[in-house]
């Protein structure tokens, strides 16, 4: 464990630690407890808000990376005004190479013992870092995962507790190999910590894929697969911005970018998982990447232009069949209202988005109805008691 100085409010780590964890401290002077990565693309209608986050964490000690990937808006302007106020903020100034590019060219000039992200339309709470950070220590942990509040700036502010993980699962550390709840959440990368050391030494990084979205998957699947230790924290550490229309996310012309990260998730399992964590490991971990691949797909394939849903789907529907006749997941795996969903389209993709086509965009409500339909009564209460229960 990291060994912690306290002097007149601020944190931060020993010189003799600092050179433990390498990165660029030089002399006596400590590196930073963490480094707080943000990649920057055309969002000035947020980003100051976003960085006044970023400076106001109540763990002092950090620098805030701000990745600009070839921004033409005021972007930059922001950036080198927020620069010249707080000699904590660093600056990468590069032509556009998209998101994954970004994080890794963060993570090279990072040199805090922490990694935290911070997405530009988002807000970061105060003692968001202070408690990650803690949490990580505290329990000896690789990551530390925050809840979350789901944030809307219109018609009205409002914000939403998302709760990734309850009270019970909170404070005491798991192996998520063996406890593998988080696989089947959302990645949700910014509201969580990572140990520097640990994400270099198993070699974790981003899909460098230009102009690709859902590049967190990977990341997270991978980096929950290799940690020993795992910590969640149940107070929400930001606030996760859902009106942003030019998210990544909400890209409908960008149909396969999910599917290249499941297969890099499935070559890392087939390639590298046998050898560090054995064939049975192995084996269960592609289990719930291919249970969690149902939801990515599902999700990604509600944002998606309808032009392209049946192509989408006659693809879910090949790697499916391809998984299930391997004998690497089975349709039992999946949740009742899940199963009955991929049965239909592995019978007639096709047929399956013309009969389910408002599916898309029916919301929760619709989509119970959908379930009653499909599978009568039962099937709409076990999806609700889901959507009641979240996990």
């Amino acid at each position: 464990m990291l060994s912690y100085m306290k002097k007149e409010g601020f944190v931060g780590i020993s010189p003799a630690d600092a050179a433990a964890v390498g990165g660029g401290a030089s002399g006596n002077v400590a590196a930073p407890v963490a480094s707080l990565l943000m990649p920057i693309y055309n969002v000035e209608r947020y980003l100051e808000e976003s960085i006044a986050s970023a400076r106001a964490q109540t763990l002092r000690d950090i620098e805030i990376i701000c990745i600009d990937d070839g921004s033409t808006d005021g972007s930059p302007q922001i950036i080198a005004r927020a620069a010249a106020e707080d000699e904590r903020i660093r600056v990468i100034t590069k032509a556009n190479s998209g998101y994954g590019d970004s994080m890794n060219r963060g993570l090279d000039a990072a040199r805090g013992a922490y990694i935290a992200i911070l997405e530009p339309d988002d807000i970061m709470y105060p003692r968001a870092l202070e408690m990650l950070v803690a949490a990580a220590e505290d329990a000896d942990a690789m990551i530390a995962k925050g809840n979350f509040d789901l944030y809307w700036s219109t018609p009205q502010e409002r914000r939403e507790f998302f709760e990734v993980a309850r009270a019970e699962r909170c404070g005491v550390p798991v192996c998520p190999r063996e406890d593998p709840f988080i696989f089947g959440q959302k990645p949700s990368i910014w509201s969580a910590v990572y140990r520097r050391a640990f994400l270099a030494e198993n070699g974790i990084r981003f899909l460098p894929t230009p102009g690709a979205a859902f590049q967190d998957t990977s990341f997270s699947f991978k980096a929950y697969a290799c940690a020993e230790r795992v910590v969640y924290v149940h107070d929400p550490v930001l606030a996760y911005r859902q009106d942003n229309e030019g998210s990544s996310v909400n890209a409908s012309n960008k149909v396969y970018c999910v599917c290249e990260e499941y297969a890099e998730i499935e070559r890392w399992l087939s390639a590298e998982a046998p050898a560090r964590f054995g064939a049975d490991a192995a084996a269960r971990l592609l289990r719930s990447a291919l249970v969690a691949k149902y939801d990515s797909y599902m999700w990604s394939y509600v944002r998606l232009a309808p032009q392209f849903h049946v192509e989408f789907l006659e693809r879910m529907a090949a790697e499916y069949r391809r998984a299930l006749d391997a004998g690497e997941i089975a349709l039992d795996d999946l949740k009742p209202w899940k199963r009955a969903n991929l049965k239909g389209i592995l019978r007639d993709p096709e047929a399956w988005e013309r009969t389910n086509a408002s599916y898309a965009t029916a919301g929760p409500a619709g989509r119970a109805l959908h379930y009653l339909k499909l599978g009568g009564p039962g099937l709409l209460l076990a999806y609700a008691r889901n959507r009641l229960g979240h996990e």
